[in-house]
């Protein structure tokens, strides 16, 4: 296995605490294995630590109704059908018909396909054209960073009382506190973690899980 995507782990504490948390299946190594072919892209999927805790938590509240923005290669999408409840279903927006084909193919190899609906679109039009009712359980947001804002807005107001929305690369390797750096997508990040903090509709915690994670509760 390479390095964590952690900036605050060692190698060693990393593997500790793989060999401290529940497996990857093994229709989710082969997607890992199959991802790690791609090069550097692989850094955008998540780490396994990350996708297990995606799975608890979406077990955990009884989701029925989850949503993920940015799609990749599939592995975060089989984690958190991993935790559905019965007859739950989750969304997948994505623009990329490339990297969704890698992610089709996992999710039937896993047998969670009929779990899960992909929507290639960018994801400001799929979320546009949800319900307003506010009736989804979890969100997961991992894709375009100037498009943070934008996809929490349309995201919040839909969210169940009691229902979470998590946020990855809010940490972004540490950039977001070193005022030195000034590049779009890290201004990008700051503006939503500030953004997102202020929102009163919801409670807030950024956990140093890989490469930031944010975990909000709607109110």
């Amino acid at each position: 296995m390479s390095g964590p995507k952690s900036f605050l782990l060692t190698p060693e504490v990393h593997d500790y605490l793989l060999a401290h948390t529940t497996p990857v299946s093994a229709a989710q190594q082969r997607l890992i294995d199959r991802t790690s072919t791609l090069g550097d892209v692989a850094r955008m999927q998540i780490s396994p630590e990350q996708g297990r805790f995606l799975t608890i938590l979406t077990a955990a509240i009884g989701a029925t109704t989850v949503v993920e923005v940015g799609t990749f290669t599939g592995y975060s999408a089989l984690c958190l059908a991993e935790g559905l409840a019965e007859g739950g279903r989750l969304l997948c927006c994505d623009v990329s018909e490339e990297w969704t084909a890698i992610a089709r193919a996992a999710w039937a190899d896993a047998g969670l396909a009929d779990r899960i609906d992909l929507v290639i679109a960018p994801a400001a039009d799929t979320l546009a054209a949800l319900p307003p009712d506010p009736t989804v359980d979890l969100a997961f947001i991992d894709a375009d960073k100037p498009g943070y804002v934008t996809y929490w807005d349309l995201i919040v107001p839909r969210l169940r009382p009691g229902g979470l929305v998590l946020v990855d690369n809010v940490l972004w390797s540490g950039q977001v506190a070193d005022p030195t750096v000034d590049d779009a997508d890290t201004g990008a990040i700051r503006a939503f973690n500030r953004h997102a903090a202020a929102d009163e509709r919801m409670e807030t915690v950024m956990l140093p899980v890989a490469d930031g994670l944010l975990v909000a509760r709607r109110r």
